[in-house]
């Protein structure tokens, strides 16, 4: 059987920032990714914001990999040319009882590390963004946007550099422990094969938890149940009415119904939270009849019939409908005992963001 010493198993954004981080330190790494292409899922189909750490709760991994991760982030695009901006956002309050939620946002982010997040009187919103409708406003200067795309080919560059090498259409199966302390991996596909490698990280984002429990040896009671959160995006026709990404008052499960620009300067809107049973991207051109109420309570100016169907990602949830938002989870060998072996549970947002932070979370794991 072929040995190995690393593999990752995943190209998404995490996996192929973990996949770099190990292969710039000198190991051997294989990547393993059931897609014909990089990045198919959750790291190609989000809002592709760079999120400043403003919502997460304090000392929580997800609150300190935004933070750290955003500053390694926009050194990273700058350094290797990843098309970006820091175009800024505005948190709204539509109505004077949302104001007390915005000063708690506030307090949060402070709390979090980002002292940059401040008040704007309605008046200076309105001035900023003319189009806005609002009653106050926070203001993140540090968030930004960029080409998710163009990050994953500069993180897998820079991993294949180094001799990393990745095997698309490459379906991780099953695993084993072993004797001689390394993880027997059986991989699908079109060539079925086996491996032993002496780490293993499972970055397989949707279905890390259900791939954690086929691995013979690991205590399946410590994955965390799967659930998928769906959220669909809605294009806007025509020039966007706004220059800085606009976000409303969170909602369970999400940030609400925001909107968010790509680096042409095209105007979206969403995620909405549909729970679902199955991996799905197909968006329903009715589900856009609820959007225009949301987007209206901050652009009163949207015109009837201006969403068009855009695309819909899924977020990798750990905790279900009703049930409070879980952290994120970088499981190694302190909590299940098993060397060599860490998993990525519930890496959604803001793990593009955080993705380089969380790779050295897992190296750390990793010692």
């Amino acid at each position: 059987m072929e040995s190995v010493d690393c593999v990752v198993i995943g190209a998404g954004v995490v996996g192929l920032a973990v996949a770099r981080a190990l292969a710039l330190q000198g190991r051997e790494v294989v990547i393993l990714e059931a897609e014909d292409a990089i990045g198919l899922h959750t790291s190609s189909r989000n809002s592709e914001v760079i999120h400043a750490g403003i919502y997460y709760p304090r000392d929580s991994l997800k609150a300190r990999t935004c933070v750290r991760g955003r500053v390694l982030l926009y050194e990273y695009c700058t350094k290797h040319d990843i098309p970006h901006r820091r175009c800024g956002k505005l948190i709204v309050a539509t109505d004077s009882a949302q104001i007390a939620d915005l000063d708690a946002i506030r307090a949060g982010a402070h709390g979090n590390g980002v002292p940059d997040v401040d008040w704007v009187p309605a008046s200076q919103a309105l001035a900023m963004e003319p189009q806005l409708a609002c009653v106050a406003a926070l203001h993140s200067p540090s968030t930004g946007i960029i080409d998710s795309h163009a990050l994953m080919l500069a993180y897998l560059g820079e991993a294949e550099d180094h001799a990393a090498m990745l095997a698309l259409r490459s379906p991780v199966l099953r695993g084993a422990l072993r004797d001689d302390g390394t993880i027997e991996i059986e991989i699908g596909g079109a060539e079925p094969t086996r491996i032993a490698a002496r780490c293993v990280v499972n970055s397989a984002g949707l279905t890390a938890p259900s791939l954690a429990r086929q691995i013979d040896g690991y205590p399946d009671q410590r994955a965390p149940k799967e659930y998928y959160a769906k959220g669909n995006y809605y294009a806007l026709a025509g020039r966007a009415p706004f220059t800085r990404l606009v976000y409303p008052v969170p909602e369970p499960g999400g940030l609400g119904v925001h909107l968010t620009l790509d680096l042409a300067g095209q105007a979206r809107f969403g995620p909405d939270v549909e729970w679902v049973e199955r991996i799905g991207y197909e968006v329903d051109p009715r589900r856009a009849e609820r959007f225009y109420a949301a987007i209206r309570c901050y652009w009163p100016g949207l015109r009837d019939g201006a969403l068009a169907p855009g695309y819909a990602g899924i977020r990798p949830k750990t905790s279900g409908p009703g049930e409070p938002a879980t952290d994120f989870e970088i499981q190694g060998p302190s909590a299940h005992g098993i060397p060599g072996l860490v998993h990525l549970f519930g890496i959604e947002s803001p793990g593009l963001t955080a993705s380089l932070a969380l790779a050295e979370e897992v190296l750390a794991a990793l010692r």
